[in-house]
């Protein structure tokens, strides 16, 4: 209603009679609650229209696996098959319940929904063996967002793809050759004492994860960058710190990952950073000034950061000093969480499993006695039944409970008319996988034998995924089981353990965590020998 209207109405309204004032002042009321009422029901009719709108276009879209021919679990509006916001379990156990409920219908694969996101997970190991490594080049990314302008750290050899991804890889991995390993071995060693420490100021109600976290955090710190962290002896280490703040994401982190792996294009056009602010700008303020004195004082160091900076002299345009800072971050991310996690596990079970324990215990004494006592590089590759009691800890609890493929063309599977189509993000349920009891017999049991020569050779090769496999197997596997060898010879061969009071059992995992971890975390009593 304009103005001049209005002004009109009450001038007529003034020169009528009282009564008759009053009736056309409550058909005035009327009339202009009438005009309300029909603009609110134009607006409830415009969100019916957009929820309708909306709704089949969620249902349109749930179509898709029916339409490829690929049986897929019923997906629920808006979320599909996880409601992220609500998470009660951890996504490598929501992933391994999808995978059973697939497999107990004899399926070989499998659709899911992530909001609007199709996902296919994969159940036949053969079709397996297929995407990680026979037909790679059809799913040669990981399909992680990373944005390499703003968030330079996300910009790391695990998240990246393509020609970049190859190019890295091939001139990262001679830092991860046998030799190499031998040549960094005594560095590792040299922080062992730090752990002993460690354990000897407590001895009872230890959280072995932080011990153990500790301990690795240093051996990264010497081997990556050439700096001692110290964090066996400084619990406020700002190492240990940003380590920790980089594998629990708050809630407001995971709303952003769930955004960016949903959306990425939005994600990039709106230039959404995962990394932690301070998180970011204190590792590149550590790369940049270690390369920066390196540089300027012609100092080297045979470690991780030296190879990245020769790198870099090699071609101005090969690693900038971001690239670098990405590289590193991610070696020690990696490294420190996802050995300190192992080995918590192994010490674990071993601590339920006393005869285990003393088992492995023996191995130790008996190979280093042929050592003088002395934990060599050569003493842990001869130490064969803890290679049996890694293996089958990280089956049990491997590090990163779910990997993730991206099609990169469109590929048909073989001996069915299915064709995953470039861009579906592929699902590969290393958890399920590992407690698949057609491929390991009462899952829930710890045995290190499922690992001797003998049931390794019968069983299906890609039955055990820890590390991943194929050309985008985990780079640093070396590394990690290096040092998960000489951290748990180390104490095995000074401490008998056992499952502290505060240990919170059976095991639950903790649902925001990057990796695999125990709800509570794992507490441990410790006798010295």
């Amino acid at each position: 209603m304009s103005l001049k209207t209005y002004t009109q109405i009450n001038h007529f309204l003034a020169s009528l009679k009282p009564t008759t004032k009053k009736v056309v002042c409550v058909t005035h009321y009327t009339t202009l609650r009438s005009h309300r009422m029909f603009r609110f029901l134009d607006l409830v009719g415009v969100f019916i229209a957009l929820f309708a709108i909306l709704f089949a276009y969620f249902k349109w879209t749930y179509q898709y696996w029916s339409q490829k021919n690929v049986p897929f679990i019923q997906p629920t509006i808006p979320f599909g098959n996880s409601n992220l916001f609500r998470q009660k379990e951890s996504g490598g156990i929501r992933m391994k319940n999808f995978y059973d409920e697939m497999k107990a219908q004899g399926w070989k694969h499998g659709g899911l929904y992530s909001i609007l996101k199709p996902s296919y997970m994969v159940i036949d190991l053969d079709y397996l063996k297929n995407i990680m490594t026979k037909d790679f080049d059809y799913f040669s990314d990981r399909g992680f967002y990373y944005n390499e302008k703003d968030d330079p750290l996300s910009a790391h050899l695990f998240a990246i793809g393509g020609e970049k991804w190859r190019n890295l890889r091939i001139k990262l991995t001679p830092t991860f050759t046998s030799g190499k390993m031998k040549m960094m071995f005594q560095t590792l060693v040299d922080c062992a004492p730090g752990l002993v420490k460690q354990i000897d100021r407590k001895m009872e109600s230890i959280d072995i994860k932080e011990v153990l976290g500790c301990f690795t955090t240093d051996i990264i710190g010497s081997c990556a960058f050439g700096l001692d962290f110290n964090t066996s002896n400084d619990n406020n280490s700002p190492f240990r710190e940003y380590g920790r703040k980089a594998f629990v994401p708050t809630k407001f982190d995971i709303v952003k990952i769930i955004f960016a792996m949903s959306f990425p294009r939005l994600a990039q056009l709106f230039r959404l950073t995962l990394t932690r602010k301070d998180v970011s700008e204190f590792f590149l303020k550590v790369v940049r000034e270690t390369v920066e004195y390196r540089e300027k004082n012609n100092y080297r160091r045979k470690d991780f950061i030296q190879l990245l900076i020769d790198l870099k002299g090699e071609d101005g345009k090969t690693l900038t000093i971001n690239e670098i800072a990405a590289q590193s971050f991610v070696f020690f991310i990696a490294g420190f969480e996802t050995s300190s996690t192992t080995m918590a596990f192994v010490l674990y079970e071993l601590s339920r499993r006393p005869d285990l324990q003393q088992k492995l215990r023996d191995e130790i004494n008996t190979v280093l006695s042929r050592y003088e006592g002395s934990i060599t590089y050569e003493a842990t590759q001869e130490m064969k039944y803890m290679d049996q009691v890694i293996n089958e800890a990280l089956r049990m609890y491997p590090p990163v409970p779910m990997l993730g493929r991206k099609c990169v063309k469109d590929y048909k599977i073989p001996d069915q008319d299915v064709i995953i189509e470039k861009g579906t993000s592929i699902l590969i349920p290393v958890l399920g996988i590992h407690y698949d009891q057609e491929y390991y017999p009462d899952p829930k049991t710890f045995d290190p034998e499922r690992f001797n020569e003998e049931n390794r050779k019968a069983r299906h090769h890609y039955a055990h995924l820890p590390f991943g496999e194929g050309p985008r197997i985990c780079i640093g596997m070396r590394f990690g089981l290096m040092q998960t060898k000489v951290g748990l010879a180390t104490l095995l061969k000074n401490y008998k353990f056992k499952v502290g009071e505060r240990t919170q059992e059976p095991l639950k995992f903790k649902v925001a965590s990057f990796v695999l971890a125990a709800e509570g975390e794992i507490w441990l009593d410790a006798e010295k020998l």
